[in-house]
């Protein structure tokens, strides 16, 4: 027979709608006085028309309207980002226009000066003629020349005085005229570039129009999620409430019948049990290996449990609510991947076990999946996708896990058909390493229920790691960091606390922070302010909670505080990207990501 321990009961709630526990993540450190600095000037998130796509299957996706909305804010964006390039060439064609029509209106006027000038020499030229009553002519010099030479050179001057006038006059008068046409020419250049400037501008305000009824959109859609948030946090809290007061029920009840655990050794053999208690038959009728029960006076049965498997849940319990974190490091006690969780609540009960899941389903003792007992292990998959999540069995029907789609630890419905792919008794002995499955897809890796996404570039944060949509991830999923109210992913907090201590040894204070984890509604009011500049919403390198930026000198590429981040932040799991590097076309040197290496 089965013993059952808990029951869905009227607190349970359906896979696809649960949510990480609302409850309230302590800060890890203490607050630290603000430093004055001049905070960045650029968002560091993705570019303007070029947002990164997510790369999580769709049914990791956003909800759809949300996912619509995006869209159009990425279509909207694209038109902006490119109207504003055509803007800046409009403005310079306009500028050089007008440095044309600067520079034309200059030579006319100094051809005007030089005409005024020439017509002055003729003028002066006439009024000595007038003068002198007479115009020097050949007639004229060959009455007064005293000898032929005379009158050849003579003759020669005049005609080359009269060449000179008439050749200096015209040339400056044509200058004169090429001068004005000149000025006519770049006037209307001038006019031209300001009427296309005008037009992109009317262009832009109308895109920018558009923009502020996008964001306004996404505003309200954004508040409609962020209450179904609040409600899905609310019907999952109190599922791991209840789920943590059937499991004190359950203590409770072997402490009032008198019941002393036994150690996981006394359990192994069903043929020889501790007094007073009688095995437990399994799906095949045969007794069960690890597990017990007990018949109280009433004649009722209670389920027993070895010692260090009432440790391992105990310990599983109390973690409810905790942060989900992605990496192998997530054995608590802030924050838990799933085979973390495992790993640490048996440590807790004193069992050993690896640390992947893989690693685990390897070499713990199989038992079939319709005989899983409270405190056995659950492998799931599909196995096309390999081992990719572990979780406790609270029951037939529920299992106790970090699940990185619900973002938390949480109880969960257990699933059934082939995403089941065994059970483990941690409490029997270890097997040596058998195979597992692996994954064959080709696909992402998947773990703990979410995709691992791969990072996006070098010294890049991965981005998407949970179920919920950039900017979207409810405060129970994050940790404070130690300053104000900065929020990241709680690996992140962690790495970021130990490098801004290790700083502070060097400058004598902590890492100054402008900005951190940035939600759906504060990338909408960005996006609203400098639609043209600003990321998408819900695009943003920040909405993952793995990116911060930084200022007290980081912020310079010059200075010792960047270059002794450059040094020492990656032995922390922190980088400066490539792409905000010297040289790369978007320095950013405030600008710092989690990668976790």
């Amino acid at each position: 027979m089965r013993s059952r321990v808990f029951g869905r009961g009227p607190g349970a709630v359906g896979l696809g709608v649960l949510l990480a526990a609302a409850v309230l993540v302590r800060p890890v450190a203490a607050e630290q006085p603000p430093v004055p600095s001049d905070p960045p000037q650029v968002e560091a998130g993705v570019g303007p028309g070029a947002p990164v796509p997510d790369p999580r299957p769709g049914e990791a996706f956003a909800d759809p309207r949300v996912a619509e909305l995006q869209r159009t804010a990425t279509d909207v964006q694209r038109e902006l980002a490119d109207l504003s390039d055509r803007l800046h060439g409009a403005e310079r064609d306009l500028a050089a226009a007008t440095e044309r029509v600067t520079a034309a209106r200059a030579e006319r006027a100094e051809a005007d000066r030089v005409v005024a000038a020439q017509q002055g020499e003729v003028d002066e030229y006439s009024r000595a003629l007038y003068a002198a009553l007479a115009q020097p002519s050949a007639v004229q010099l060959l009455l007064t020349a005293a000898t032929p030479e005379d009158y050849l050179r003579g003759n020669d001057l005049i005609g080359r005085v009269r060449a000179d006038q008439d050749s200096r006059l015209a040339a400056s008068v044509r200058r004169q005229q090429a001068a004005r046409r000149a000025e006519e020419s770049a006037v209307g250049a001038e006019r031209s570039a300001a009427d296309r400037k005008a037009d992109l501008d009317r262009s832009s305000d109308d895109a920018s129009n558009r923009a502020a009824a996008v964001s306004s959109e996404l505003r309200g859609q954004v508040d409609d999620t962020n209450a179904a948030v609040v409600a899905q946090q609310k019907a999952q809290k109190e599922r791991n409430d209840k789920t943590a007061a059937n499991w004190k029920a359950y203590t409770d009840r072997l402490a009032a019948a008198g019941i002393t655990l036994p150690g996981a050794a006394a359990l192994r053999d069903p043929a020889r049990l501790p007094a007073g208690l009688t095995p437990l038959a399994g799906s095949t009728g045969a007794p069960q290996a690890g597990v017990a029960q007990a018949v109280l006076p009433s004649g009722e049965r209670l389920l027993v449990l070895p010692a260090e498997a009432v440790g391992a849940v105990d310990a599983a319990v109390a973690a409810l609510g905790k942060p989900y974190v992605p990496g192998r490091g997530g054995e608590g006690p802030t924050a838990y991947s799933c085979d973390g969780l495992v790993r640490s609540a048996f440590a807790a009960g004193g069992i050993t076990l690896p640390g992947s899941a893989g690693e685990q389903m390897g070499v713990l003792a199989p038992v079939a999946p319709a005989d899983a007992q409270p405190g056995d292990v659950v492998f799931l998959g599909p196995a096309r996708l390999g081992v990719q999540g572990v979780g406790i069995v609270l029951d037939g029907r529920t299992v106790l896990t970090a699940d990185a789609r619900l973002a938390g630890v949480v109880v969960e419905d257990l699933p059934g058909g082939d995403t089941v792919l065994g059970v483990g008794r941690p409490t029997l002995l270890q097997r040596p390493a058998q195979p597992v499955p692996q994954a064959t897809d080709g696909g992402l890796t998947w773990r703990c229920g979410g995709v691992q996404v791969p990072a996006r570039g070098a010294g890049e944060a991965a981005g998407a790691w949970g179920g919920y949509p950039n900017g979207l991830i409810p405060p129970a999923a994050l940790c404070l960091i130690g300053s104000a109210s900065h929020l990241l992913r709680c690996d992140a907090a962690q790495a970021y606390q130990a490098l801004s201590s290790a700083y502070a040894a060097r400058f004598g204070g902590p890492v100054c922070i402008t900005d951190s984890y940035r939600s759906f509604a504060a990338q909408v009011r960005l996006y609203q302010v400098k639609p043209a500049l600003a990321a998408v919403p819900g695009t943003s390198n920040h909405g993952w909670g793995l990116a911060v930026d930084l200022c007290g000198g980081i912020q310079s590429f010059g200075s010792a505080q960047y270059a002794w981040m450059v040094a020492n932040a990656p032995l922390f799991g922190w980088s400066n990207p490539q792409w905000a590097q010297p040289g790369r076309g978007r320095e950013e040197p405030w600008h710092w990501e989690f990668t976790g290496a």
